[in-house]
């Protein structure tokens, strides 16, 4: 089985990408989704115990927990040494699962795939970019997204050009919806048949 990682800074249309593979039928884990039901299971009481005053309801506030890391490096720190390992236990049984089943390519959608050394865990990595002005149109079209959030979100990324230098694979998502999926087709191909010649092989 190949293990594709997919990451690309905000706007780039990952999320897209990673729901275009999972319609050809590869299983897809994304980290920002897994990270969600756990604040909302394993991680709430965890989380609380750290930041007293966070949970809600038995869920993390987001806002609330945001307020007490923003800016503070030593607590987001904490929080990751928290979040993480809860994140990457349910990447290995997703992996797993996914090869049990015999899927043949797998695929994790991983935001900071690079900043946190992710790309050790795959087998091939892949960047979805797009125009600085796409992106930026794209993400300022979000509720609640200003100029200034989205500065401070784009500081706290490896650069973009950075990325695709680092990446095996790269998919220039600002071309439109239909070249964008064509693409993904043909990187889902492609990595089908290294699989298949590496079964061929026994490697």
């Amino acid at each position: 089985m190949i293990v594709l990682g997919l990451t690309g800074s905000i706007g780039m249309g990952k999320s897209t990408a990673a729901a275009m593979f999972a319609a050809l039928g590869c299983p897809v884990h994304s980290a920002d989704e897994a990270v969600h039901r756990l604040y909302s299971g394993l991680a709430a009481p965890l989380i609380e115990a750290r930041f007293p005053g966070t949970l809600a309801g038995g869920t993390v506030d987001r806002a609330a927990l945001g307020t007490r890391v923003l800016g503070d490096a030593a607590a987001l720190r904490d929080l990751e040494a928290i979040v993480h390992p809860l994140v990457r236990a349910e990447e290995a049984r997703f992996l797993r699962e996914a090869h049990e089943a015999g899927a043949r390519l797998a695929v994790l959608d991983i935001p900071l795939l690079f900043e946190t050394g992710g790309e050790t865990r795959v087998d091939r990595t892949l960047v979805v970019t797009a125009p600085p002005e796409v992106q930026r149109a794209r993400v300022l079209a979000r509720p609640g997204m200003t100029p200034e959030r989205f500065e401070a979100i784009l500081a706290k990324q490896m650069p973009d050009a950075e990325k695709r230098r680092r990446a095996d694979l790269v998919v220039d998502t600002g071309a439109g919806m239909a070249a964008t999926q064509a693409e993904i087709r043909r990187i889902a191909a492609m990595l089908l048949l290294e699989d298949e010649n590496k079964k061929g092989t026994g490697v």
